[in-house]
Formats: C-alpha cells, structure tokens, sequence
C-alpha cells in the first residue's frame, strides 16, 4: 500500500477522534452537599457521547437509574454507583462517576439512600417536557426501593416491604466516613410485631453478627446496627454462602471510624417464614465465618450451623471494599456504562488530545 495512502488514512482516522472529541462534552453534576439532598442540576441536556460527572459531596448517596413511572425505584439492568460516603470534613478529592451518553433518550435518575428520592433528589438527561412529571411522582411516594428485582409493598414510612430476598434501607440520616448518624427505624404496621437488633462488627476487628441467627414472624422486622469497621450485610443462598444473591438486599458498604458513638442501620421486614441467609462481602470476611440467618430449618440438612460450615469452607469469598466506593459498571438505554474517572480514562484522553495537537 502506498505510504502516501497509509499517512492519509491515518489522519482521516486522527481526524474522526478529534472532531468526536471536539463535539463531546464533560456536564458536570453535582451530588449532595452540607445539608444538600439535591443534584445540582436537576436536569441536562446532553448529546450522544458526552460523558455525565457525578460528583459525590457530603453525605452518603447514589446516582441510581429508575423510570419515569417509578423515580424511587431500580431499573433492572440499569446504572448504579452503589453508595458513595463522603464525610463532613472533605474539602477536596471527592469521588466522581462518570456515564457516557450512547443516545438521546430520557435517563432518569435518583439517590436511593433511606427516604431521600422522596424529598425529591431526583435527576434526569433528556428529559423534554417530563422533568415535572418525574419530581412529582418521587415526591408523591411514600416508599423507596433499595434493591432491584423486589416485589415491594406499601409500608410504614421509611420501611419498605419486601420478599424474603429484598429489602430497603430504614428511613432517617445517613453514614459518613468520620461520624454515623443512626438512621430512625419507621414502626410496622402491625402491632405485634417484633423488631429484631443485630450488631454488626464491632470494637476489637470483630467480624461477627450479633445474633447470628434468629427466628422472625411475617411482619417483624431485623434492625442491622453497623459497627466497627467496615461491613454490609448482603443477601446469599444456602447453596453460595458468599455469593450475592442475584436480586436480593445489599446494604452496601458501611465505614465506621473507631471513635463513632452513633451508627448507622438497616433494616429488614420479613413477609414470610422462608429463610433468609445473609454474609459480609468484606474481604474474607464470609470465608471467616460472619453469615447470618432468618428463620434456618433447624430440623433440616439446611441448619445455620451447615450454612456457616459452608461458607467457612469456601476460600473464593466475593468481596470488596476498604471504604467508599464511587463506581459501578452497568448498562441501559442512554447510558454506555457508569465508571470511576481513573488514571486509565485519563491516559486515553491525553492520548486523543495529544494525537489532535500533532
């Protein structure tokens, strides 16, 4: 082949990056603040290819994909950056999530933290003439789904009723880095109901639940108190002690500094008398022994005792996190995945500017 045709080719191709990076655009949104339960702004209008920046302030939240049906509730297959805590003392570094725009449909978008989608934090691309329509049917909820894939149910504020394998977390303030707000714990509605308090973790690099193993009625409702240091409790089988139940409740990560006097919850309400089987996807933390059960068929092969033997013999535990998370991978209509800007991100852009200055 010629060179002549090589060298030509190679600058239309140098060209085609450059003109896409040229029409590309970085829209930088805002998440939380000091006393914020906002993005800022609520609403963008942004072409194929740009790339939304998801920048996490104070307190804890999500930038979490729902539809204009349902705000306060997870798309199945759709993005999530998972919670992002960042404490009060921050002053610079947050983390961001980026998503690239792959089309020009309407992305709606909320924080799925306790009751915040309900006082509005809410945010959508594209959204025409909806964007109203969309705040309005979030601030007119009453409960706020954690997890896709539940069949949730009208509750008492703040809880939201699930199967055996989802869950929401309880209503109140969020967890930071520095300092955990416990989160206030709304009442069933049935008045025989117990509600049923698990430690988890503690002072010492505990790596326990505390119970460990409990029986509930369909109603009562299991409060996890997050101690030191860093935890989740996350819904898993019998069959995969620590794997994550495709589907089922994940509180998510939740650092506590070793000086915290409050702590931050969530809870559970049972619907019926099936088992439920939980783990610490920490590091090694399953593979330790911290599981936990609801309602283990004592009187079957499926004990709790099995369940912990189990996961105690699994040396391929699924984990991890050493404190806040910023990201998460996903895929849905408008989006071509959510992920944390990285040196990797930065190496390509630098790359395609530098090619467009020679």
């Amino acid at each position: 082949m010629p060179q002549i045709f090589i060298s030509a080719l190679k600058a239309i191709i140098l060209a085609g990056f450059c003109s896409a990076a040229a029409r590309a655009a970085d829209i930088n949104v805002t998440v939380g603040g000091p006393g914020v339960l906002k993005f800022s702004p609520d609403s963008v209008t942004a072409n194929v290819g740009d790339v939304l920046r998801f920048t996490f302030m104070q307190k804890n939240h999500t930038a979490t994909q729902s539809t204009l049906a349902s705000p306060c509730s997870p798309i199945e297959n759709g993005f999530d950056s998972g919670f992002v805590p960042v404490s009060d003392n921050t002053t610079s570094g947050f983390p961001v999530a980026e998503l690239t725009i792959s089309d020009t449909n309407p992305i709606w978008v909320y924080c799925r933290q306790a009751n915040h989608c309900q006082q509005g934090m809410v945010f959508a691309v594209n959204p025409g003439d909806k964007l109203a329509q969309f705040q309005a049917a979030a601030t007119g909820n009453t409960t706020a789904t954690a997890s896709s894939g539940s069949s949730a149910t009208s509750a008492a504020t703040g809880v939201v009723t699930v199967t055996a394998t989802s869950v929401t977390v309880s209503g109140g303030q969020v967890l930071t880095t520095t300092s955990a707000t416990t989160a206030a714990t709304a009442s069933v509605s049935s008045s025989s109901s117990t509600d049923h308090k698990v430690i988890v973790g503690g002072t010492g690099g505990l790596v326990t639940y505390s119970p460990a193993n409990i029986t509930a009625n369909v109603g009562d409702t299991v409060t996890f108190e997050f101690h030191q240091k860093n935890h989740t409790v996350t819904a898993s089988s019998f069959a995969s002690p620590c794997q994550a139940l495709s589907g089922g409740f994940n509180s998510g990560f939740m650092p506590v500094t070793d000086d915290a006097q409050t702590f931050p919850t969530y809870t559970v309400q049972v619907n019926d008398t099936k088992p439920i089987w939980a783990y610490c996807m920490q590091t090694n933390h399953c593979a330790q022994g911290m599981v936990f059960a609801v309602n283990a068929n004592e009187s079957s092969a499926n004990t709790f005792e099995a369940f912990k033997a189990k996961a105690m013999s699994n040396s391929t535990s699924t984990s991890s996190s050493s404190g806040a998370a910023s990201s998460s991978t996903g895929s849905a209509s408008g989006a071509a995945g959510l992920a944390a800007r990285g040196s990797g991100a930065v190496a390509i852009v630098f790359a395609i500017a530098l090619g467009c200055l020679l």
